[in-house]
């Protein structure tokens, strides 16, 4: 058993978590305050279990990088190390906090075996060191990289105690085991990510060999002599061989864009750590969680996943689908505008200088797949707007008010949030930085992934070609057919959108043919598609008694749509004949 610990042994635990340090004890790691425990790094979520060793299945996840993260592992009996004392080793590059954690250990009746500059600070702060050097026998060399790879080392971490042969060897050999081994890495992560840069070869000498090799082996050693069978979420020590794997994803992504820069290497990992357990999936039968992507690219690079949550009931699998697609559709506009998103489609789009008659309109689209959908802006919400969030009624019957699912918006004013607050107690408010372009886009399929460059194409990147004879577009048109094209990206295949003044009148998505959706994007449109505009997201295969005669003949003044179908002379003679202007742009949006 191992003896009360002191004050100073308790800061050295709560050290341990603060730091983001890996400790691993042979003995048995008590989740009680007073003694030492286990913490993942950061790229890991902490947890906590009951104060019964073997029951894993009582599990509760604590938010990532915050809480104590302490655990109870079952190990055998811990027999004395190799000269009679128990024996820690730590080596550290962040040495935050290390002279409370030296002198817990001390007071615990540990002997302390460090390395280098940890050694140091240990000695300097009056702590009693035994360098890795003594028990190795051989000097730190080729600036400091070999230290603690050598079999007096490594020997003491991976014996089993329960092996007779094993602690013959280290008898033989005069090798002693280390009960605890306390370790966190160079920190490669966040040197090679910050704001400045970094140069080749100072990236290089910050990925660690020696710390992520103690992690493995103190973790392998733990994993022998321990039963985890009645661990419903697998062992917890495998977490730590995750975190190494994750760590060194991140050196292999920076390598292989330092030295290749293709987005497509022969192989790939995506390190990924848990945010949030869900209350269930798409449908209440599927169970469900959300992570976060942790690769190098993703640093700084907004998204839905980091946006900061300021009020109502947690996210859900499909909350986070939704507002994803909301907040990716009203990124991608210049003007003040405000998207409605309803099952990832935008059912009503609309851009002004004045941010609320933007709400308005775009709620107007469709306002009966408005209500319980997903509401963005792409600029603050501010205490005006707050108000007409809150109080706007319905337009299908100018009572009912509106209720929606999400808010989601780049900032709010103190007051905008405070009156948002006080329509919902349940309206999730979502703050997040815009996603920025040249992501690759990963999407699964059955036993393999599929890996894209983001579509981030925009008007501005696309030229407009006017292939019909009988009429000149005016330049509202030309703007009103590059909006609907904008908006017409967001929506899923086959996908038409119809729009005027920068204001989506109708859609028609998903459906598995061209011309129900443009029968349902007019229905949605009515009377506003007299000389309105109309994207198509991929090419009309037929146009005589097909989708571009409809649209020619409803009213339609312009049409936008890539081209290349082998029947594009029958769009052009159709347009032709109804004096309608029609323009291609040789660029697909297909959205699956």
């Amino acid at each position: 058993m191992l003896p009360t610990a002191t004050a100073s042994a308790s800061a050295a635990a709560s050290s341990i978590v603060a730091s983001n340090t890996v400790l691993l004890s042979q003995s048995r790691i008590f989740n009680d305050s007073r003694s030492l425990g286990l913490c993942i790094e950061p790229c890991l979520t902490s947890f906590r279990t009951s104060s019964s060793p073997l029951h894993c299945s009582n599990l509760h996840p604590i938010k990532a990088m915050a809480g104590d993260g302490t655990l109870s592992i079952p190990k055998a009996d811990s027999q004395a190390s190799g000269f009679g004392s128990k024996q820690a080793l730590i080596s550290l590059s962040d040495k935050k906090d290390l002279a409370f954690l030296g002198n817990g250990l001390q007071a615990l009746g540990y002997t302390i075996v460090s390395t280098g500059g940890t050694a140091s600070a240990l000695n300097n702060a009056g702590v009693s060191v035994t360098k890795v050097e003594q028990l190795t026998c051989f000097p730190e060399m080729l600036d400091g990289r070999v230290k603690t790879l050598h079999p007096n080392i490594h020997g003491g971490i991976l014996a089993r105690r329960d092996q007779k042969h094993h602690m013959e060897a280290l008898s033989k050999h005069g090798i002693g085991t280390f009960d605890v081994v306390v370790v966190n890495l160079y920190p490669f992560y966040n040197k090679v990510s910050s704001t400045g840069g970094i140069a080749f070869d100072d990236g290089i000498e910050n990925i660690d060999i020696g710390g992520p090799a103690m992690i493995r082996a103190a973790a392998k050693d733990s994993f022998e002599g321990t039963r985890m069978t009645n661990c419903s979420e697998g062992s917890l020590l495998g977490r730590l061989f995750q975190h190494v794997a994750s760590y060194d994803s991140a050196v292999s992504e920076w390598l292989w864009k330092q030295t290749v820069g293709d987005k497509f290497p022969p192989s790939m990992t995506v390190p990924l750590s848990l945010k949030s357990s869900l209350r269930y999936g798409e449908n209440p039968h599927q169970k469900a969680a959300f992570y976060i992507d942790n690769s190098l690219s993703e640093v700084n690079a907004g998204g839905i996943a980091t946006a900061i949550q300021h009020h109502g009931k947690e996210m859900s699998y499909n909350n986070y689908l939704d507002a994803d697609a909301a907040w990716n559709c009203v990124c991608e506009f210049n003007k003040p505008t405000c998207v409605v998103v309803k099952h990832t489609n935008p059912c009503g789009v609309a851009s002004r200088e004045d941010i609320i008659e933007a709400y308005r309109l775009a709620v107007k689209a469709d306002p009966v797949s408005a209500f319980g959908g997903i509401v963005a802006f792409n600029i603050e919400v501010d205490e005006d707007l707050a108000k007409e969030i809150r109080e706007f009624r319905s337009p299908t019957d100018g009572e009912t008010r509106m209720f929606y699912e999400i808010v989601v918006a780049p900032k709010y004013s103190k007051k905008g949030l405070e009156i948002l607050r006080g329509k919902s107690k349940t309206l999730r408010i979502l703050e997040a930085n815009k996603n920025e372009k040249g992501k690759l886009s990963l999407r699964q399929v059955g036993g393999g992934w599929l890996a894209q460059d983001s579509d981030d194409l925009t008007p501005e990147d696309i030229q407009f070609n006017v292939v019909s004879e009988k009429k000149t577009p005016l330049d509202s048109e030309l703007r009103d057919a590059k909006f609907a094209w904008l908006c017409v990206k967001h929506v899923k295949s086959n996908a038409i959108v119809i729009a005027k003044d920068d204001c989506m009148l109708g859609m028609g998505s998903g459906q598995p043919n061209r011309l129900e959706s443009l029968r349902i994007a007019l229905r949605k449109a009515g009377d506003k598609v007299k000389g309105a505009a109309l994207a198509s997201d991929a090419f009309f295969p037929f146009a005589w008694k097909d989708a571009v005669e409809e649209a020619c003949e409803s009213g339609i003044g312009i049409i936008a749509e890539p081209g290349g179908s082998i029947r594009d002379g029958d769009a052009i003679d159709c347009c032709n004949k109804y004096g309608v202007s029609l323009l291609f742009n040789n660029v697909r949006h297909f959205r699956h």
